[in-house]
């Protein structure tokens, strides 16, 4: 888990790209003909942890299911977390700034369907063991592994905006499985592969 760093030159194609360009929009002109449903399924190639991302504050309290969410660096330690601006979670989350990023374990498809669907947020805590984390941020007892964090950037990017955040505090559960989300279905895994 380390830090990538652009080279002077990056490589795209047949065309070499400034590294003073990498992060820029690329314009619309030279972007690949791929239509939304076309990047939805192959999208749904891509085996991902499902996680729920929870927050408390002034704001309130909401969770999400995610899993856009990986590491960026461990020097400090950070992680990104995608984010819907549509979604009724959205301002909650933004305004207050914390968030706990909390993994699935195997076992937990009903607590994954609840705070992906429309129940308000007061009842997707309903079920599930939570206590408050350092930042007051809901954190899952039971999950494989939980990340509070404090949100230190926000870029937007289309519908979503990229929360880069900041890890201030882990509890690593007990799980002996993990809940991935690839082929639009869930799946357990273990250390030893899937069951």
């Amino acid at each position: 888990m380390g830090q990538c760093q652009p080279p002077e030159n990056v490589q795209r194609g047949a065309e070499p790209v400034e590294a003073s360009l990498v992060g820029t929009r690329i314009e619309a002109d030279r972007r690949p003909a791929v239509t939304r449903q076309e990047f939805r399924d192959a999208m749904a190639r891509l085996g991902a942890a499902v996680n729920i991302v929870t927050t408390d504050g002034p704001a309130g309290r909401t969770g999400f299911t995610a899993s856009a969410v990986c590491s960026v660096t461990d020097e400090p330690p950070t992680l990104l977390v995608c984010i819907n601006r549509a979604s009724s979670a959205y301002p909650i989350v933004t305004a207050n700034a914390v968030i706990c990023v909390n993994t699935l374990a195997g076992d937990h498809q009903e607590l994954s369907n609840r705070f992906g669907s429309k129940v308000p947020p007061e009842e997707r805590f309903a079920i599930g063991e939570w206590r408050t984390a350092h930042t007051g941020a809901p954190l899952l007892v039971g999950a494989a592994v939980s990340f509070d964090c404090r949100i230190a950037r926000v870029v937007p990017v289309g519908t979503h905006d990229v929360l880069f955040c900041e890890v201030v505090g882990l509890s690593a559960g007990d799980a002996r499985e993990g809940l991935i989300y690839f082929g639009r279905r869930y799946h357990a895994v273990t250390a030893g592969g899937a069951e």
